[in-house]
């Protein structure tokens, strides 16, 4: 166990990749909210006033894209007109497709169907082919690294004090980073932190340094974790007035990383954003962090990465494996178990997590994971049992 630092950060839903993720999203639930077995591709890019929505989508209703559009960038915050970039400002396009029916024939019937191998004609195949990983530590109650967890907790402080007029100066757009101090490979202390927020333009750069201190990382950060050399960097720029998509692109998927475990553990590379859950990207990546969480719960390991691959058209993965803190003989029952637990098929994916509902939105900004506030499937310990029991008959 050695001492190191690690940082994560995170972005606030004004950030112009967040942006482009809430849309994204907003597209798919407002599909899904009258087709929940409609095929959903959508993404979105964003630059000044213009936003364009693309991808594959074939769904029985279509909705009105571009006031979902609207009234998400509404949501966030950019209602002000006297700006390059705002709802009633934005110029919208969309470049629109139906799935391709390559992708389709081996989504609608797996390989395992059309082989024999499986009798059931609705077992659906891997939207795509790739690898997805699920992690889970110790490290905060509810099992996530500690620095990304700390950096989505001063982002939503961010909006939190923006929205509510106690910062009214603050504007959508901002980051926080978090660097934690480890000691024999435990978080002992933080470090650093970095706080941009995007401001109006006659806010005095020491109150705004003064207020986000006092007023977000102070009611974030535990007191026991700072101390007198603990480091602050508060818009170090001196100057953010110019943010969002007027001063930076932004792109669906983008922030994977943030989306995650703040670079903790491994990622596929897949995004998440505008996809509906038979793209195994993100379906796949939330079973993985429920088997993760599970593991952990259930005692196995005080830490766990759990990595599946699939491959496109085919149902069951074609890897399922894990690295934790356990020892290699303790892995391989673990994987054992596992396997006998949890059904990895794209199909029992969907239905154990409830992934047809338009739930998605809310998962844009702010992490997909650790999110006790959202109350969603993955998040459930509910297989700690089952695979105790596996385990223990291993």
């Amino acid at each position: 166990m050695r001492n190191y630092y690690f940082t994560s950060e995170s972005v606030t839903e004004g950030h112009p990749d967040k942006i482009c993720d809430l849309i994204s999203d907003s597209v798919l639930d407002a599909i899904f909210a009258n087709d929940p077995y409609a095929r959903v591709a959508c993404e979105t890019m964003i630059k000044g006033k213009y936003v364009t929505v693309a991808g594959e989508i074939t769904a029985a209703v279509m909705p009105d894209i571009e006031q979902i559009v609207r009234n998400t960038i509404r949501e966030i915050g950019y209602t002000d007109n006297s700006c390059e970039f705002s709802a009633d400002n934005a110029v919208i396009t969309q470049q629109i497709v139906k799935q391709s029916s390559d992708i389709a024939m081996g989504v609608d019937k797996s390989l395992e169907v059309k082989s024999g191998i499986d009798d059931d004609s609705t077992e659906l195949g891997a939207g795509d082919q790739g690898m997805m990983f699920g992690y889970a530590c110790r490290e905060t109650d509810e099992l996530m690294p500690l620095a990304i967890s700390l950096a989505h907790r001063l982002c939503r402080r961010l909006t939190e004090a923006r929205k509510s007029g106690e910062l009214d100066y603050l504007r959508p757009d901002g980051k926080s980073q978090v660097t934690v101090e480890y000691i024999d490979g435990k978080a002992n202390r933080i470090d650093a932190v970095v706080v941009s927020t995007q401001h109006s333009a006659d806010v005095d750069i020491d109150r705004l340094r003064a207020d986000i201190k006092e007023k977000v990382i102070k009611r974030i950060l535990p007191a026991d974790m700072i101390d007198e050399n603990t480091k602050y960097f508060i818009n170090p720029t001196g100057r953010f007035v110019i943010g969002g998509p007027e001063g930076d692109s932004g792109l669906t998927g983008r922030k994977i990383i943030v989306d995650t475990y703040g670079g903790a553990a491994a990622h596929g590379g897949g995004a998440f954003s505008g996809k509906d859950p038979t793209k195994v990207d993100r379906s796949g990546a939330y079973m993985a962090r429920y088997i993760a969480k599970n593991v952990v719960s259930a005692g196995l390991a005080d830490r766990c990465e759990l990595e599946l691959a699939y491959a496109i058209g085919v149902a069951n993965p074609v890897s399922v494996s894990i690295k934790s803190d356990a020892d290699d003989e303790q892995c391989e029952k673990i994987e054992a178990a596992i396997k006998r637990v949890f059904d990895m098929r794209p199909s029992a994916i969907i239905e154990h997590l409830g992934l047809r509902a338009p739930i998605y939105r809310q998962t844009a900004a702010y992490g997909h994971f650790g999110r006790d506030d959202l109350n969603v499937a993955w998040e459930r310990t509910d297989m700690v049992d089952k695979l105790k029991k596996a385990y223990a008959e291993l």
